[in-house]
């Protein structure tokens, strides 16, 4: 239950990220304070003590920063300014001792690769070839037939070149033509991006979410080849976006990223306790996280869409994570089930109202070697908002509509009170209606009931951070059998088994002989291990230990 006085403290020390449960906050939606109908950092100050009551390590707080909000923040103008409709860098330094004072980390979005056409060195570097600036985005001259250098795609749709008749050039942006890509190739740029991260260091910040941070780099000016098939799983990237007909060798994921990300990790080293993870999306999304993280001189961690899409059978799952742990070595993954960028969990894997399923996902999420990321409503369940064309805001959406409705749907505002004008949210008209079926879920209602998924995901976060296993253990997985998902997590002296029954009926195996009921795991965990059998209602969770050496101990597989 929320409590006046945090329950949650917080692991400290300079490894805090490793296995840490970081809950992502989307501020436009999160809280309004002020009363224009968008949330703020005021906002967000106001419920850290409902983020605490969750028993999650850090925030991580999707981009507030000066931007014209083309694509909602992820179009910078100033890195080091607040946008004025989310508060004032006095507000952000306040949230971040408010939630020190609670045990929680702070990190925050950071758009690297590209900035918007209306920050100020876009604005000069755009005047002239032979200015200051003149190299510090990428500009290509076109071919002779005045046709674009590449065949590039902006993931937002069309060519990812745009002319520009000062200079008479193109300039690349990978997403909108409002966001043009900044050339990592200029030692100069690398210095201004790196001075602009120590700002946000020398604030106080715990650490960066890193943007499509494989798009720093772009390679030859060369066409991308066909693709056999239609790539999903990005932005948009869907059938009815050209995006996804290319192998993209030359436009992103480039070998020259790795020094960048080297140099960025020896800044990050100057200030001992901060952490960085990035997104990736690429064709080999495994392989990129793996490269990103190894070797600890690079990112801290790196999560991809590969659980960000529509699969959820047990057999993909296992497949695809035993392929992770294949590659990763001494690198570090981090997991979510849900992000701003994609449909509600809900919605996407087919379990609307379905709490023991998503009791289930939310499971198997933190049952996984790595650390997670948990986005603002899940705790809750929340469903994918049906909205209506002129309802939507996203340029994405507004694009590809109607194949692709965009990613409103998983913006709405946060429900805080069933019976309030807008969930309690905002007391004006919000930027995105609150969903009449998401105010059966809000916060208030949740929180009284002992048997809410709320409440059901606070008691298994409060369980996960006491098991050393489970937060920073070595896993083995083990076949899947009657689609249930096996798995172990060793930390030292602690060896956990752990069972996921993704099937909508009971099922029944043989288990290991030495598997001991947890006296202190949560009632979610309802499976029941006895006399070397294993029962597991449907959609459901068994964890028991299990001592090292044991010779009865083993998985029949």
């Amino acid at each position: 239950m929320i409590t006046e006085t945090p329950q949650y403290l917080g692991r400290q020390g300079a490894d805090w990220w490793r296995g840490a449960v970081i809950y992502q906050i989307y501020p436009r939606s999160f809280q309004d304070a002020n009363g224009d109908g968008i949330g703020d950092l005021q906002g967000v100050i106001d419920r850290l003590d409902y983020i605490a009551s969750l028993n999650v390590d850090a925030i991580w707080l999707s981009p507030f920063f000066t931007s014209p909000m083309k694509d909602f923040g992820y179009d910078v103008s100033d890195y080091r300014g607040v946008d004025p409709m989310f508060g004032t860098l006095e507000d952000f330094d306040r949230l971040v001792e408010a939630a020190h004072a609670r045990g929680l980390k702070v990190t925050i979005d950071q758009v690297l690769s590209h900035t918007s056409d209306q920050h100020a060195w876009f604005q000069v570097s755009r005047q002239s070839r032979d200015n200051p600036k003149a190299d510090w985005y990428v500009w290509a001259d076109p071919k002779p037939d005045g046709a674009p250098p590449t065949n590039w795609q902006a993931i937002f749709g069309g060519s990812a070149w745009q002319w520009d008749t000062r200079r008479c050039q193109y300039y690349l942006h990978n997403f909108l033509i409002e966001q043009p890509d900044l050339n990592f190739r200029n030692p100069e740029v690398v210095e201004a991006i790196l001075g602009e991260v120590r700002f946000w260091l020398e604030r106080g910040v715990d650490g960066f979410r890193l943007d499509a941070i494989n798009f720093c780099t772009h390679g030859e000016l060369k066409d991308n080849p066909p693709r056999d098939d239609v790539a999903e799983g990005f932005i948009g990237v869907r059938p009815d976006n050209p995006y996804g007909y290319q192998r993209h060798l030359y436009d992103k994921t480039q070998p020259e990223n790795l020094a960048f990300l080297e140099r960025l990790r020896a800044l990050l080293d100057e200030y001992p306790g901060t952490t960085s993870v990035g997104e990736v999306g690429d064709d080999d999304s495994l392989g990129v996280m793996a490269a990103y993280t190894q070797g600890g001189n690079r990112l801290h961690m790196a999560y991809s869409f590969d659980l960000l899409g529509e699969r959820h059978d047990p057999t993909f799952l296992h497949d695809m994570l035993t392929a992770m742990e294949a590659r990763i070595g001494d690198g570090w993954p981090c997991w979510a089930l849900g992000n701003h960028d994609v449909t509600r969990l809900a919605t996407r894997w087919g379990v609307e109202g379905n709490a023991a399923a998503l009791r289930l996902y939310m499971a198997f999420l933190l049952t996984q070697r790595g650390s997670v990321c948990l986005y603002q409503g899940e705790e809750l369940g929340l469903t994918e908002a049906e909205l209506t064309f002129d309802q939507l805001v996203d340029p994405a959406g507004i694009t590809f509509w109607p194949a692709y409705k965009g990613r409103d749907g998983c913006r709405t505002p946060l429900p805080w009170q069933a019976n309030a004008l807008n969930g309690d949210f905002s007391p004006a008209t919000p930027w995105l209606p609150v969903p009449d079926e998401h105010l059966d879920l809000a916060v208030d209602r949740q929180d009284s009931d002992p048997q809410s998924l709320l409440n059901a995901i606070r008691d298994l976060l409060a369980f996960r951070r006491d098991q050393p296993a489970l937060v920073k253990g070595e896993i083995r997985y083990h076949p899947v059998r009657d689609e249930v998902l096996r798995l172990e997590r060793s930390y030292r002296d602690q060896r956990l088994l752990v069972a996921l029954n993704f099937a909508d009926t009971p099922r029944e195996l043989p288990a290991p002989r030495a598997a001991r009921t947890l006296a202190n795991a949560p009632a979610l965990v309802n499976g029941r291990w006895q006399a070397g059998t294993l029962e597991l209602p449907a959609y459901g969770i068994a964890i028991a230990r299990c001592t090292i050496d044991s010779e009865e101990a083993s998985w029949d597989d």
